[in-house]
C-alpha cells in the first residue's frame, strides 16, 4: 500500500464544488471514479480544500492510497488521459503513509478577479466577477490593511458553515489593477467558510464608496456576519496554490489590539516541548486563545506544554477542562504545565 499525493487543477464552473454531494457531480466524485477505474480498485481521495461550487483551482492538493504497482510519479499522466478536460492533475508522487493534506501546516493562496468596465468581456465571464460601477482600488488597499495579521473573522464566514473557531491568520492581501482587471490576493494559515468571498464583497463595498476603509475594521470588531458586505459570486475566485512548511516554525506570534502571545516551538524536536507566553489578552478571549495555541503547539508535536500568563494571575485554573487539556502548577513555579497526550474529560 503506498499513499499518492496529486496537485489538482480545474475549471469548477460545471461542478458542485469538491465535495461529493447530492445534488450534483463535484470534483472529487469524478477523481474517485476515474481512478478506480484506472487502478482497478476503489479509491477515494482525500483534498486538502474543499473548494465550494464554480470555484476554480490552478493547486489544490489531494491523496489517496493504492495497492497498484504503477509509479505514483507516472499515475498523474495516466489518469490525464482518463479525466474530462476541465480537470487536471498537474503532479503526483509518493508520500509517507502518514501524510494528510488538511494536516500539515501550510499557506493557502487565493485570488478573487473583478472585471471592472463599463461592458463585460464574453471571454472572462467564467472566471471573473464585472462589476460595471467604477472601483477605488487605493480605497480597498486601505480597507485590505485592516485585515492583514491574526484576528477573529467570524464577521466575515458564512452563519451556516459557522466554524467552532473563527481565528484566522492573514499573511498578505493585496489588491492589484491591471487595465481592466481587479485581482484581490490573500495568503493566509486557512480560511473560514466562504471568508475570501466576504472579503472581496466587503472590499468591492469600499472601492465603491459605500463604507469608507476605516469601516472593515469595524466589521472585524463586530464579529457578526451581518455587519460584513455580501458575498461575492463563486466564479471569480480560484485557489492558486498550498505551500507546505518545510520546517516548523520556531517561534509563533500572535499580535492585535485583543491579544498578544508568542508560543516557542524550538524544542519540540528534540525534547516534544513547547512554551506559551501570553503577555495580554481580553479576558472574554483568553479561554479560546489558550486552547487553540496549546492545541496548534500538540498537533506540531509537543507532548507537553509550559503556559506562562504574564497579564493577570488566577485565569488558569488547575484541573479544569480546557476543551481536550488540564493544567497543573510547572514544578519551577514559572507557570502552568499541560499534558497534550491526555485530553481532559469535559
Amino acid at each position: 500500500m503506498k499513499r499518492v499525493k496529486m496537485i489538482v487543477a480545474y475549471d469548477g464552473t460545471n461542478y458542485c464544488g469538491w465535495q461529493i454531494q447530492n445534488n450534483g457531480i463535484t470534483i472529487e466524485e469524478v477523481l474517485n471514479r476515474t481512478l478506480t477505474d484506472l487502478l482497478k480498485e476503489p479509491v477515494t481521495v482525500t483534498g486538502a480544500s474543499r473548494t465550494d461550487s464554480g470555484v476554480h483551482s490552478e493547486g489544490n492538493v489531494a491523496v489517496f492510497d493504492t495497492e497498484n504497482r504503477m509509479p505514483a510519479d507516472k499515475i498523474c499522466f495516466a489518469l490525464n488521459q482518463r479525466l474530462p478536460e476541465d480537470i487536471r492533475v498537474l503532479h503526483s508522487e509518493e508520500v509517507p503513509g502518514s501524510y494528510h493534506p488538511r494536516k500539515q501546516n501550510c499557506i493557502k493562496t487565493y485570488e478573487y478577479k473583478i472585471m471592472n468596465r463599463k461592458i463585460e468581456v464574453p471571454t472572462m465571464r467564467l472566471y471573473s466577477y464585472f462589476c460595471y460601477f467604477p472601483l477605488d482600488v487605493e480605497k480597498m488597499r486601505e480597507g485590505a490593511a485592516c485585515l492583514i495579521g491574526e484576528h477573529d473573522f467570524k464577521s466575515f464566514c458564512t452563519a451556516r458553515g459557522q466554524a467552532e473557531e473563527t481565528v484566522r491568520t492573514i499573511y498578505s492581501l493585496e489588491v492589484l489593477k491591471s487595465d481592466d482587471l481587479i485581482t484581490i490576493r490573500i495568503k493566509g494559515n486557512g480560511f473560514l467558510y466562504n471568508m475570501v468571498r466576504i472579503i472581496a464583497g466587503t472590499l468591492m463595498k469600499v472601492g465603491m464608496g459605500v463604507y469608507p476603509p476605516g469601516h472593515v475594521e469595524e466589521i472585524l470588531d463586530a464579529r457578526d456576519r451581518n455587519a460584513a458586505g455580501p458575498k461575492a459570486a463563486a466564479k471569480g475566485l480560484t485557489l492558486v496554490s498550498l505551500e507546505y512548511e518545510k520546517e516548523l516554525e520556531k517561534e509563533i506570534k500572535g499580535e492585535n489590539k485583543e491579544w498578544s502571545y508568542t508560543l516557542y516551538q524550538d524544542r519540540i524536536a528534540s525534547h516534544k516541548e513547547a512554551s506559551l507566553v501570553i503577555r495580554r489578552c481580553r479576558e472574554e478571549d483568553f479561554e479560546r486563545l489558550l486552547i487553540r495555541v496549546v492545541h496548534q503547539a500538540v498537533r506540531n508535536g509537543a507532548h507537553t506544554v509550559l503556559v506562562k500568563d504574564e497579564e493577570q494571575e488566577g485565569r488558569i485554573i488547575t484541573g479544569r477542562a480546557y476543551g481536550f487539556y488540564s493544567f497543573s502548577p510547572d514544578e519551577s513555579g514559572n507557570g502552568w504545565m499541560v499534558t497534550g497526550s491526555q485530553p481532559a474529560k469535559p
